[in-house]
């Protein structure tokens, strides 16, 4: 399924690494995570308040300073935003900082059966909707960049030499690359993280 998103730069989304912020630059994904959703929003379902630059274009500049703003509500702490209630209720608080109720949020908990996971993984993008989601800690070496992370899932595929299993492209750091959903899920720890599912009125 093919994707919209938004460049900043050559960068594919924000790339955490420009923050000249410490705090962001190492534990900002969660505020990443969130202030991509708003620009996405406001560019793509004119959800025009969510974001107070112009959403044609985002600059550096532009997304530094909605990113400070975006801190106030999921700021870096010591072991991270490692909840999808935390994420949830600090982007919650944002809205609700600028009067905008137009947008629900719900999480999926990362025990949730894979299968229904990717049900509801796939609407989202059929809807063309972003979904942010939480890994923590994980058996599997292939996701070493993605642990104990917040990132952007935008698109899907199944793959051609396949038995049925789902490939995701996850955004992060201003890349993206196509990952195994059915090995993502399963992290082998009893600790897991989830998806985080917008529902735009």
């Amino acid at each position: 399924i093919r994707d919209r998103y938004y460049l900043v730069g050559k960068d594919y989304g924000w790339n955490q690494e420009k923050f000249l912020d410490p705090l962001m630059k190492i534990g900002g994904c969660a505020a990443v995570t969130a202030c991509d959703s708003c620009i996405y929003f406001s560019r793509y379902f004119g959800m025009k308040s969510l974001y107070p630059f112009d959403s044609r274009e985002i600059t550096e500049t532009d997304y530094k300073s909605f990113a400070g703003i975006m801190k106030r509500y999921l700021h870096p702490r010591w072991g991270g935003i490692d909840k999808i209630e935390t994420y949830i209720n600090g982007l919650k608080r944002y809205l609700d900082s600028i009067g905008y109720d137009g947008l629900r949020l719900r999480g999926l908990a990362g025990e949730t059966d894979r299968e229904e996971a990717e049900a509801v993984l796939k609407r989202q993008i059929d809807r063309r909707i972003p979904v942010p989601c939480l890994v923590l800690k994980h058996k599997d070496s292939r996701f070493e960049d993605f642990a104990w992370h917040w990132f952007m899932i935008t698109g899907y595929r199944k793959p051609e030499a396949s038995d049925g299993g789902l490939e995701i492209k996850a955004v992060s750091y201003g890349e993206w690359q196509w990952l195994d959903f059915d090995a993502l899920w399963d992290t082998g720890y009893d600790q897991k993280g989830g998806l985080v599912i917008y529902n735009p009125d």
